[in-house]
C-alpha cells in the first residue's frame, strides 16, 4: 500500500462508491480476472482504476476490495443462498440501546431494532443464509473449511478487510466484502442498500457453483467403512483380511479426495456407482505402495499403528500389497465407462506405476547410502514418487469425468509440482520436529542440498555423515541450507498456483486452491 501510506478510507458520497463499483466490474470483465487474485495484482489494478477515474489515490485499498468482489461475483452469485454466510460486525450495534448478549462467537441479536443488524438478520434468515455477528474472518474461513458454507458476504471495516485478503485468498473462500463507511470499534455505519443488493443476488450456474471440499471429504470418509469395503473385498482369506485392514487405516485420504474432486468437477454424473469405486481404486494403489514402501524402508509404524510387515511378516505384507494392486486394476476394469476412456485410464495408470517404481528404486539406493543425489536429482525422485501418486488420483477422476486433453496436461504438471512441494515440506517439518529415532536419511532434500554445497566447493560430502545426525544438523545450520530449502518450497508452491491459473474448469481450480491452502498453510503466500 505504498501509494496510500496505509490510509484505509471509503468514499463518503454514494455516487463515488457506485462509480468505482461500476468501474471495477468493467475492469474485471475486460481483463477476465479469475479468483483468487493475489494482493499485488489487486493493488496494481486498483491504482490504475483510481487514476483512470480521476479519484484520489487514498481510495486504492477500497478499489482493491471492489476488484476482489468483482472477481468472485459470478461464483458467489452461483452459490445457493442456503450455502452462504452473512457476516456482520458487532460494531454496527448501538451501545446505548443494544439489548443483545455477547458470547464467544459474537453478538446474539435481541431484535430491539436499535440498529440495522436485526433487519439484516431477518432478511438473511428468510433466504436461508447462515449468519454471524462477529469481528474478523477467522470463523468464516473455518466454516468454509468445515463444509458448513460455500461463500461469504462479509461486512467489516477496511483494516479488517485488508488483513483478510491473504487468508481468504489462500483458503479460496468465495467472498463479497462490503466496507463500513468509516472505521471505528463502535456505532459504525454501513451502506444497507449495498448489503441487501449483494444478499439478494442469485444466478444459478452449475459450472461456477463451488464444490464443498470438506463435505466431499466427509462423504469419502463415509465410504471407507468395513461394510462398504466388504462389497468389494469380502475378507475370505488372510490376504483379503490384511488388505481390508489397511484400507480402513485412516490417513488423510488426500488422494481419494483429489480423484473425487476432479471427477465431480468435470462430470455431470455424481452417482456413487462411479464415485465410490474411483476413490477405492486410488486407495488400493496408495495403500499397496505404502505397504511395499514400509518394507523397503524397514519402517515399523505408520499412522500410529504397526506396519503390515511388522504385524504379519514381510512375505504376507508383500502379498497383501500385490493383492491391492491387482484389486485396483480389477475395480478399474469394471467401471461403466466408454472403451476409449477405459484404455486411457489403464494406459495412464500403468505408466505412472512404472514411473513410481523408478523413483522408488533410486530412493532405495539413496537410503542405503550407495549413491549421493544433488537437488535436481532428488526433485526427480519426488516427482516420480509423490508427484505420480497425486497425478494418478487427479487424472483418473479427470479422465473418467471427461476432461479434455489440455486440462489433463495442466493437471499432470500441477501434480508434479505439488508432489515436489509436498516432499520438501515434509523434509522441513521433520527437521523442525526433531525426534529421538531420527536419521540423516529422514531429510533427503536437505542432504541433497548439502551434497551440492560440497560439490560447489569441489569437495566430497563426508562419507560417514549418513550415520551422524548431530554433525549433519550442525552443517545444515552453518550453511544456511534450511532457508535454501524454504526458497525451493516456495518456488514449487508458486509453480502449483501458476498451473492452476491455467485451468478452464473454475470448480476444480478453486477446489485445488483450497486444498493447497490447507496443506501448505504456513508456507503459502500466493503473492
Amino acid at each position: 500500500m505504498k501509494e496510500t501510506n496505509g490510509i484505509l478510507k471509503v468514499p463518503e458520497e454514494s455516487f463515488v462508491r457506485n462509480k468505482m463499483r461500476k468501474a471495477a466490474a468493467a475492469m474485471v470483465g475486460m481483463l477476465e480476472l479469475r479468483p483468487p487474485v493475489n494482493i499485488q495484482k489487486l493493488e496494481e489494478l486498483a491504482a490504475d482504476l483510481v487514476r483512470e477515474q480521476e479519484i484520489s489515490a487514498e481510495f486504492i485499498p477500497f478499489a482493491m476490495v471492489l476488484l476482489g468482489n468483482e472477481s468472485w461475483r459470478k461464483t458467489v452469485k452461483a452459490t445457493p443462498m442456503n450455502r452462504r454466510l452473512l457476516l456482520l460486525p458487532q460494531c454496527l450495534n448501538d451501545n446505548n440501546k443494544c439489548e443483545g448478549l455477547f458470547d464467544e462467537l459474537g453478538l446474539n441479536c435481541a431484535g430491539c431494532k436499535a440498529c440495522p443488524i436485526d433487519d439484516l438478520l431477518i432478511e438473511a434468515e428468510s433466504k436461508g443464509y447462515a449468519n454471524l455477528v462477529a469481528e474478523g474472518t477467522t470463523v468464516a474461513v473455518g466454516l468454509v473449511e468445515e463444509g458448513s458454507i460455500d461463500a461469504v458476504i462479509g461486512v467489516s471495516c477496511m483494516p479488517v478487510l485488508q488483513r483478510s485478503f491473504e487468508p481468504v485468498s489462500n483458503a479460496a473462500v468465495p467472498v463479497i466484502g462490503i466496507p463500513l463507511l468509516f472505521d471505528g470499534c463502535e456505532e459504525t455505519r454501513a451502506d444497507i442498500k449495498w448489503i441487501l443488493d449483494e444478499m439478494r443476488s442469485y444466478e444459478p450456474d452449475e459450472a461456477r457453483q463451488p464444490i464443498s471440499v470438506s463435505l466431499l471429504k466427509n462423504r469419502i470418509e463415509a465410504l471407507f467403512t468395513k461394510e462398504n469395503i466388504e462389497k468389494y473385498i469380502q475378507g475370505r482369506d488372510k490376504t483379503e483380511q490384511i488388505a481390508q485392514e489397511y484400507l480402513l487405516v485412516d490417513g488423510q485420504r488426500i488422494r481419494p479426495l483429489l480423484a473425487a474432486l476432479s471427477f465431480q468437477a468435470y462430470s455431470t454424473n455424481d452417482a456413487d456407482e462411479l464415485l465410490q469405486p474411483l476413490t477405492l481404486i486410488i486407495e488400493c494403489f496408495h495403500k499397496a505402495s505404502l505397504i511395499h514402501d514400509d518394507i523397503e524402508d524397514n519402517a515399523n509404524q505408520r499412522y500410529n499403528t504397526l506396519t503390515a510387515h511388522e504385524k504379519y511378516g514381510v512375505a504376507q505384507a508383500i502379498n497383501a500389497g500385490d493383492f491391492l494392486i491387482g484389486k485396483g486394476y480389477e475395480l478399474l476394469s469394471n467401471l461403466d465407462v466408454p472403451n476409449e476412456t477405459m484404455r486411457n485410464c489403464l494406459r495412464f495408470i500403468a505408466h505412472s506405476h512404472i514411473q513410481l517404481t523408478r523413483g522408488q528404486g533410486v530412493d532405495i539406493l539413496f537410503n542405503d547410502g550407495k549413491i549421493q543425489l544433488l537437488p535436481v536429482e532428488m526433485i526427480e525422485v519426488f516427482k516420480n514418487k509423490t508427484g505420480e501418486a497425486i497425478k494418478v488420483a487427479l487424472l483418473l477422476g479427470a479422465i473418467v469425468g471427461g476432461a479434455n486433453k489440455q486440462e489433463q496436461e495442466i493437471l499432470e504438471q500441477f501434480a508434479d509440482y505439488m508432489g515436489i512441494a509436498y516432499q520438501i515440506r515434509d523434509d522441513l517439518n521433520e527437521y523442525t520436529e526433531q525426534h529421538a529415532a531420527e536419521k540423516t536419511g529422514d531429510y533427503p532434500f536437505l542432504l541433497a542440498l548439502l551434497n551440492k554445497h560440497f560439490a560447489d566447493q569441489e569437495k566430497e560430502t563426508p562419507a560417514n555423515l549418513f550415520g551422524q545426525v548431530g554433525e549433519f544438523r550442525k552443517l545444515i545450520d552453518e550453511t544456511g541450507l534450511l532457508e535454501a530449502a524454504k526458497e525451493y518450497l516456495q518456488q514449487y508452491i508458486d509453480n502449483c498456483y501458476a498451473e492452476l491459473d491455467k485451468l478452464d474448469n473454475s470448480k476444480l481450480r478453486l477446489s485445488l486452491y483450497g486444498v493447497m491452502g490447507k496443506i501448505f498453510k504456513s508456507e503459502t503466500t500466493n503473492e
